[in-house]
C-alpha cells in the first residue's frame, strides 16, 4: 500500500529518530545529522522520549537498530517514532516544522534533564571508585 495514502496519524507516516542522529561523538559518516556544536554526547532513546512527552507530542519507542551503528548492545538499541503532522496536514506543534528543527530542540534539552544533571553525574564517579577498590584487593 502506498504510504502517501495513509493519514498522518498512522504510525507509518511518523518521523523516525535514532540517538545516533544527535550524538556528538559520531561523525557525519556514522549517522550524525546535526552540527557537532548542537549535538549531545551519547543520547538515549529514553531521554529523547522524555523530551517528546514533555512537548506533548505523540511518540513510540521501537526496539530497532540503526544500520550504521556497529555496536549491537541492548543498551544502545532503539529508535523513536514521532508524529509531526495531524491528519489535516497541520503541524502537531507549530514550533517544529521539520525533522531537523525537532532534532536540534531535543539535543538542546537533553543536557537539562535530571538524569544528566547532578544525579547522573554523581553516580558515574561512585561506580568508578567502587571498581577501583575491588582491583586493589
Amino acid at each position: 500500500m502506498n504510504i502517501q495514502t495513509k493519514p498522518y496519524s498512522d504510525e507509518a507516516r511518523w518521523i523516525t529518530l535514532y540517538p545516533a542522529y544527535l550524538n556528538s561523538k559520531k561523525k557525519k559518516a556514522e549517522g550524525r545529522r546535526i552540527a557537532v556544536g548542537k549535538a549531545v554526547e551519547n543520547p538515549t532513546v529514553q531521554e529523547m522520549s522524555e523530551i517528546i512527552t514533555h512537548l506533548k507530542m505523540q511518540s513510540k519507542i521501537e526496539k530497532k537498530m540503526y544500520s550504521r551503528d556497529p555496536s549491537r548492545e541492548p543498551a544502545v538499541q532503539g529508535r523513536l517514532r514521532v508524529q509531526l503532522k495531524n491528519d489535516d496536514g497541520t503541524f502537531c506543534n507549530d514550533e517544529f516544522k521539520s525533522k531537523d528543527a525537532l532534532m536540534i530542540h531535543i539535543a538542546s534539552l537533553i543536557p537539562k534533564l535530571k538524569s544528566r544533571q547532578s544525579g547522573g553525574a554523581a553516580a558515574a564517579p561512585a561506580q568508578a571508585a567502587g571498581g577501583g577498590k575491588k582491583k586493589k584487593k
